[in-house]
């Protein structure tokens, strides 16, 4: 009986390990995923006033600019 508590114990132990291990790297992956949604929203941020801009600036100047459609 004994035997099988202490092989039981290791083996417990060793999927604790694991598990551990396993969740620091979701968690180091989720920061990086964060991270490149940030980068990727202030981007289309940037993109956003640089059109708004443009339209703002040829409609004052009595010009429209055509639509572009979008790259893909």
């Amino acid at each position: 009986m004994k035997d099988y508590v202490e092989q039981r114990l290791a083996e417990l132990r060793g999927e604790l390990d694991l598990g551990q291990k396993q969740l620091a790297m979701l968690e180091a992956r989720s920061a990086e995923l964060k991270q490149t949604l940030l980068r990727i929203s202030g981007a289309i941020q940037v993109l956003e006033d640089v059109m708004a801009h443009g339209q703002h600036a040829a409609q004052s100047n009595g010009h429209a600019q055509p639509e572009t459609p979008p790259a893909r």
